[in-house]
């Protein structure tokens, strides 16, 4: 049992640490642009990752594609549970919604997933992060700002870094050996950007109700566990694959949708950021338990 919990910890332990680093950078008042670092990761980290991973990696492009859709059904299913959780406990679904539907799958999943499972794990996250990331920039924006608006679903360069992907997994044909080595290199800056970005931005959120936060992670982690147990029921995931939508339905709530909250209901920014930060904390519980018992 030692010896299981010691493997679980060197996996969660370098991801704290990296963005221990971040939130330390902040501490210090080090210069750091969170729009620049995230421009960087979403245009060029992100899109460069997916391809030169997954051109590379051996995995079923069947399985993938039931990954993705996964992870479709399980924002649907966060969304369907967190509303009617926010209605009970009249809290406003402008406010609350986006981040309960949207898990940390980037900066937190990928990194734990590549540690835990491999490249495989890894690779079938990536399908997961792709459907969250498409989400949150299209319905976690539409749904504090109260407007549909689909034009950055098309200038998304994530969705056509995957289209490649596909092609390449499914004819087997590969990348121009200097394009796959440059790919690797901007990939590569992705995960310790993410992670350090993820630190620096939790040491400035600010925090209105600690209580509110508990509450509202508890309930983040249930709807979780029913969603991951039924979708890994309903598909017949087994091994890399079901690790990683296990892991991914339960990270925390992603970081970039407080920014949409508080830009269009500032009131509420506060209380979201609380709920955040204790998510994100309670990851140093959940995911060696996840890991040694579930997973």
């Amino acid at each position: 049992m030692d010896h299981l919990f010691l493997n679980v910890l060197n996996v969660v332990l370098p991801v704290l640490i990296c963005a221990g680093i971040g939130y330390c950078l902040a501490l210090i008042e080090a210069p750091f642009d969170n729009r620049v670092i995230g421009g960087i990761v979403s245009k060029v980290g992100y899109p460069t990752l997916i391809i030169s991973h997954l051109s590379v990696t051996k995995i079923a492009v069947g399985t993938f594609l039931d990954v993705m859709m996964a992870a479709i059904l399980a924002i649907a299913g966060f969304g369907v549970l967190g509303f009617v959780v926010l209605r009970a406990l009249r809290l406003p679904a402008r406010a609350f919604l986006t981040p309960l539907m949207h898990g940390n799958v980037g900066n937190i999943g990928l990194p734990v997933t590549l540690l835990a499972l491999g490249d495989a794990g890894m690779a079938y996250t990536m399908g997961f992060v792709v459907v969250v990331l498409i989400s949150i920039f299209t319905v976690g924006m539409w749904i504090p700002a109260g407007e549909f608006s689909p034009k950055k679903l098309a200038g998304s360069p994530i969705i056509y870094a995957v289209a490649l992907s596909l092609v390449l997994m499914a004819t087997g044909y590969s990348l121009p050996q200097p394009v796959a080595k440059s790919f690797d290199i901007l990939g590569g800056l992705s995960i310790p950007l993410m992670l350090l970005t993820l630190g620096h931005t939790l040491a400035t959120l600010r925090i209105k109700s600690l209580g509110r936060a508990v509450m509202l992670t508890a309930l983040h982690l249930a709807m979780a566990a029913v969603i991951a147990s039924g979708l890994v029921w309903a598909f017949g995931f087994t091994g890399a694959e079901r690790g990683a939508v296990i892991l991914c339905c339960l990270m925390p709530s992603s970081v970039a949708t407080y920014l949409f909250i508080d830009q269009h209901m500032p009131e509420y920014g506060p209380d979201v950021a609380g709920f955040i930060l204790v998510s994100t904390l309670a990851t140093i519980l959940v995911l060696p338990l996840a890991l040694s018992y579930w997973i």
